[in-house]
């Protein structure tokens, strides 16, 4: 229900054409990544999206701001897309910053996508689409390209013990895997909420994809006390896996 929302930003986008600035390059995690910059408002959102929103810092965390520009008065917003394209396996995420409690406006996408809106897609998403009393942590996967399935979701409620917390979701070809915990844990006894999507009941992308990160404002609105705000992504780790998907008991990061 809440993508269908965002679909009127992104069919705006898709209206008023796609204008892009030089993307610039980083690398984080081991992985080169493209910064999205735009020179027009554009979905998700839609918003602005630049790259001075953006930075890696010495100790190799990713910043991502959500901020006013003081020249132009207009709200900026950060996402970056890796270079690379990756397939089954285990994608992971470490956040710091107090997520369960973001403004009612503000969204954090995690997630893969192919390009092809509507289709092949998996998501975890900390947001509540503009309304403070819908649950804040969302898993979204959208049905492979071309297949009549609708996307399927979850939602839940969750609130964190202290700014840190893991995101991970794992893919094969049939079956994907969403969890989330406090702090940076994949013990069990941290575990958040997990929620597993698995065909037929589920339509699955079998599609190797680039992982996209973004941090953005629902509905192009502002968050309510008009004042910056910034998440890190201390590291996204990807494993390879075959065969059965599982999330081990105890992992060091």
């Amino acid at each position: 229900m809440m993508r269908f929302i965002l679909s009127y930003g992104l069919l705006f986008s898709f209206l008023i054409g796609r204008t892009q600035n030089k993307e610039r390059s980083i690398f984080f995690s081991g992985y080169n990544w493209s910064v999205r910059n735009t020179e027009i408002k554009q979905g998700p959102g839609p918003n602005y999206f630049s790259d001075d929103c953006v930075r890696v810092d010495s100790r190799g965390w990713l910043h991502l701001w959500i901020k006013k520009d003081s020249v132009t008065g207009e709200w900026r917003c950060p996402e970056i897309t890796s270079d690379l394209k990756f397939g089954y396996g285990s994608y992971l995420f470490v956040v710091e910053g107090k997520i369960d409690h973001l403004d009612k406006n503000i969204v954090l996408g995690l997630f893969n996508y192919s390009g092809n809106d509507g289709f092949d897609e998996m998501d975890i998403e900390i947001a509540r689409w503009g309304n403070t009393r819908f649950p804040n942590l969302n898993y979204t996967i959208w049905p492979a390209g071309g297949d009549s399935i609708k996307n399927t979701s979850t939602t839940r409620e969750f609130t964190l013990k202290s700014n840190l917390s893991t995101h991970v979701f794992q893919r094969n070809a049939d079956t994907v895997i969403c969890s989330s915990f406090d702090g940076i844990s994949t013990n069990w006894k941290d575990l958040i909420f997990t929620s597993t999507f698995a065909r037929p009941g589920t339509s699955i992308s079998r599609l190797s994809m680039p992982v996209h990160i973004n941090f953005w404002l629902f509905g192009g609105s502002p968050p309510a006390d008009r004042k910056p705000v910034e998440v890190v992504i201390r590291s996204f780790q990807f494993t390879p896996a075959n065969g059965w998907l599982s999330i081990p008991k105890k992992t060091d990061l």
